[in-house]
């Protein structure tokens, strides 16, 4: 057993949690920045030269956001933070003027290139922007994607039928997971619903959303999204498992009923945004099947939980197959 997971923290229920949370959460406070910050939150997570690299949405004093890279040897500790900004507004992009947030990366090994999706945001609304790099250093911008108001968005890693695929969510279409195709990366359409949010009282009644990149399995896409309730007291923050046809994406095999994690510790409970987990990365250990999770806890800090991708497939497959939304 190692360092990490003799620091997995157990359950203090009956109910077997798929996903369980580093007992030393959170990983990352703003605290930890090299520059004054207000918080740090919703990290876009992948490997890049042999080791995790975060790139975690960080919310200026002014409440504007930018993105800014953590990396560390382990995925837990020792982290080397930027010392400024790594990818900031650009004024050149004016639908960037309030910020730029909620970062997903995907590998494109077609191009050599890490793409990152993205939320901008200005007095338009929010978008869905792109950005592609090879070093997290210099990035193209390729700018909007999609019309606004729109956003959670993730790219597949490759080409289906020779078009790209992206998952996003148009805020006033609603409120459901959608996907869409291009030839070109910049130019997207063929617009279907994928995931609805499911109304009434259902843990995502409300709105649903892609969390993390698409993971590729043997038994297909795995996707975690999340899931909102509105209540009386406010909105409540839940994951959700699904999986998609390998070979046909837009084809949904399964979807879970229940969510799967939820708020639950102080750190997630309480903060800027209460009731709050909301991950944009996970990372797979091929060698032991280890997936972990990095997720911003009450838009405030980054927390960490970790599970067996052989579990999360055994409770995806046993559950229900969707209805068409």
């Amino acid at each position: 057993m190692n360092h990490f997971e003799t620091r997995l923290k157990a359950s203090d229920n009956t109910y077997k949690e798929l996903f369980r949370r580093y007992q030393y959460n959170p990983i990352l406070t703003a605290k930890d920045w090299p520059y004054p910050v207000n918080s740090v939150l919703n990290p876009a997570a992948t490997i890049f030269n042999g080791k995790v690299l975060l790139l975690a949405r960080v919310e200026d004093r002014r409440g504007f956001s930018h993105l800014t890279k953590a990396v560390s040897d382990d995925g837990i500790s020792n982290w080397v933070i930027d010392r400024t900004p790594t990818l900031a507004p650009d004024p050149d992009h004016p639908e960037e003027a309030w910020g730029i947030e909620d970062p997903r990366i995907t590998y494109i090994d077609e191009l050599g290139k890490y793409a990152i999706t993205y939320t901008a945001y200005s007095e338009s609304g929010a978008v869905v922007s792109m950005a592609l790099t090879e070093d997290f250093e210099n990035f193209e911008r390729i700018g909007p994607i999609m019309p606004p108001e729109d956003k959670d968005a993730t790219i597949f890693p490759y080409k289906f039928d020779d078009r790209w695929l992206l998952i996003h969510r148009p805020i006033e279409r609603g409120a459901n997971i959608w996907i869409s195709a291009s030839n070109n990366l910049k130019y997207w359409g063929d617009h279907k619903i994928l995931i609805n949010s499911r109304g009434g009282s259902w843990w995502d009644g409300t709105k649903v959303g892609i969390c993390a990149q698409p993971l590729e399995t043997s038994e297909g896409w795995l996707l975690l999204y999340h899931g909102v309730r509105n209540t009386a007291s406010g909105a409540t923050y839940r994951l959700g498992l699904a999986l998609l046809d390998l070979k046909n994406p837009l084809k949904v095999l399964r979807r879970s009923d229940e969510w799967i994690f939820g708020p639950r510790e102080e750190y997630e409970k309480q903060g800027d945004v209460q009731d709050v987990v909301f991950p944009c990365g996970w990372i797979l250990d091929k060698s032991t099947g280890k997936i972990r999770m990095y997720y911003g806890a009450a838009d405030t800090c980054i927390a960490l939980a970790a599970a067996s991708l052989d579990e999360l497939l055994e409770y995806i497959l046993n559950c229900p197959e969707p209805e068409n939304p």
